[in-house]
């Protein structure tokens, strides 16, 4: 029985080793222009570690918000030679579609994490952005305006799942007759909280009446906090704000029960996870369903955001 056991615990060990022996020496390129985005250094640090515990070397490339410093390293990447895949994180591929083409044709297998995807891509790991800025913004007309009042939209369109939230709300802004929409502002990625704040400080100068402005639906979290610095300095505590990603400051100003009232929980980890298991599965010779593929996306609330909150 003891030798039996030994048996079945070496074909397991082999098993594992096995499985990962098709990514293990793979020269992988992790490039984002954001990675000062909490969320998106996550999907970066969550992909880097699964692969380099699997034998692959990782290079991570951040171009600090610069899209055409983004497309001339995707060149050099793809003309190196010593690439074997590259992963998009959080960049829009359609801005640099020239330059993937480039990969394309040197072979090199091009996943995306929360970005969206091109013909030629293999994989983009992601949210069904769409169904979430459906769940926010029927959360926010719904349940906390009561189908009335005004709305701020805190917007960047540019990025290509934001871009989706943005679209359900004019969708939805359509259906509801009684709610007015003051303003969209555009809200550069840079430093997202502070320019946010800026922006909802002028924006309350200019709608200084209490109860002129119900509530300011942001299109990711870290607007949604400035927005919350904003009217909590300003001692206007009876605008709602949302946001979404759930990102651990916006759960932990959810749970202290003050302007920030909602966010969606995306799974980051879960799409990190699917590109990494994808792209086993194409350096294995698998063949893969190429497209988008999306990981489950949550409502968090103050009635549920004790679940949330890392202890």
């Amino acid at each position: 029985m003891k030798k039996l056991l030994v048996v079945v615990l070496a074909l397991m060990m082999l098993l594992g080793t096995v499985a990962h022996a098709e990514i293990a020496g793979k020269q992988v390129a992790l490039m984002t222009p954001y990675l000062g985005s909490v969320t998106t250094n996550q999907m970066v640090e969550y992909m880097k570690t699964d692969l380099e515990s699997k034998g692959a070397t990782v290079t991570v490339i951040n171009t600090n918000n610069d899209f055409a410093m983004l497309a001339s390293r995707i060149e050099d990447v793809a003309t190196s030679g010593q690439t074997d895949a590259i992963v998009l994180v959080s960049a829009d591929p359609s801005q640099i579609a020239n330059q993937l083409q480039d990969a394309f044709e040197a072979g090199i297998p091009v996943f995306g994490c929360d970005s969206g995807f091109i013909d030629g891509m293999a994989v983009n790991a992601t949210s069904d952005n769409y169904q979430m800025g459906e769940l926010i913004v029927k959360y926010v007309f719904d349940e906390l305006m009561g189908g009335k009042g005004t709305v701020i939209a805190l917007t960047h369109r540019p990025h290509p799942g934001v871009v989706k939230r943005c679209i359900a709300f004019d969708d939805l802004l359509k259906e509801y007759p009684d709610i007015t929409l003051i303003t969209e502002q555009h809200v550069p990625a840079e430093q997202p909280i502070n320019d946010a704040q800026t922006i909802v400080e002028n924006l309350l100068l200019a709608n200084a009446e209490k109860d002129s402005i119900t509530a300011i639906w942001a299109a990711w979290d870290e607007p949604a906090i400035g927005a919350t610095q904003a009217l909590k300095e300003a001692g206007r505590d009876e605008v709602l704000v949302t946001g979404v990603d759930g990102n651990q400051q916006a759960i932990s100003l959810i749970a202290e029960g003050g302007n920030l009232k909602a966010t969606v929980a995306q799974n980051f980890e879960g799409m990190a996870k699917i590109v990494v298991e994808e792209m086993e599965k194409l350096f294995d010779g698998q063949e893969i369903e190429k497209g988008e593929k999306y990981a489950p996306a949550t409502l968090i609330t103050l009635d549920n955001v004790n679940e949330f909150i890392e202890k």
